[in-house]
């Protein structure tokens, strides 16, 4: 039998599959990004870093991304699909459990911050089960929150043809922390009525390339590492 030499799950069929393979699964969201940004940036630069990492894992396997998310702060805007925290809570549970199956440890690339209070109820449920799931989230160090510079530069490097650069504009700069309150209570829109939280202005592929060599290469040596703390999250 041959073994799959390539690196896409999707693309493989079952005979050619590895034993106990590494799976890295991105989960992103469809939501609002302000005017500029498309629906599916969450999902794009999940894939984007879990992709790029790729070559510094060994064996590791892409799986098909994880679409939706948790999204109901950007229920404001016309565009936002979200399943909420329960229905992903389950997802991953079921997602977890299944490719438990045959792969020998499960990792989610996290696009999306609406999604963290389901991955810390799903990853460590099913490490309790005694699977070796993990999370690892997409985090830019002093990045802006939401359809900022940090999320433009990333998507006009990972697919600049669906930016609407003409488009972008500044947006709600107040610190997330003084924002939050609000945000919970009344959504997105009711602190930025053009969905941006932050500033895009600078934004450039050069730097998004920075930040998507910079993310791969934390996310690598963090699986080499393979550290998790009790929410479930690999660390590095």
């Amino acid at each position: 039998m041959t073994v799959w030499a390539g690196r896409a799950l999707g693309d493989a069929t079952w005979p050619e599959l590895p034993d106990r393979p590494l799976v890295v699964v991105p989960l992103g969201a469809v939501e609002q990004h302000g005017p500029h940004l498309p629906l599916a940036t969450d999902t794009r630069t999940a894939e984007a870093v879990a992709r790029a990492a790729l070559p510094g894992i060994d064996g590791a396997l892409l799986a098909p991304a994880i679409a939706y998310g948790a999204s109901g702060e950007h229920e404001g805007f016309p565009g936002t699909v979200s399943i909420g925290t329960e229905a992903l809570t389950a997802l991953l549970v079921e997602y977890g459990r299944s490719a438990g199956r045959w792969a020998g440890r499960l990792l989610v690339v996290n696009g999306h911050g609406g999604n963290y209070d389901a991955l810390r109820a799903a990853v460590p449920r099913l490490r309790a089960e005694g699977r070796d799931v993990a999370w690892w989230p997409l985090a830019v160090r002093a990045g802006d929150a939401h359809a900022g510079r940090t999320e433009t530069s990333l998507m006009l490097h990972v697919e600049p043809a669906v930016v609407r650069a003409d488009r972008a504009e500044r947006g709600e700069t107040a610190p997330l922390r003084e924002l939050l309150p609000r945000m919970r209570a009344e959504g997105v829109r009711a602190v930025s009525p053009n969905g941006v939280l932050g500033d895009p202005a600078g934004a450039s592929a050069a730097e998004g390339a920075e930040l998507v060599v910079d993310l791969a290469g934390r996310l690598a040596a963090a699986v080499r590492e393979w550290r998790v703390d009790p929410a479930g999250r690999l660390l590095g």
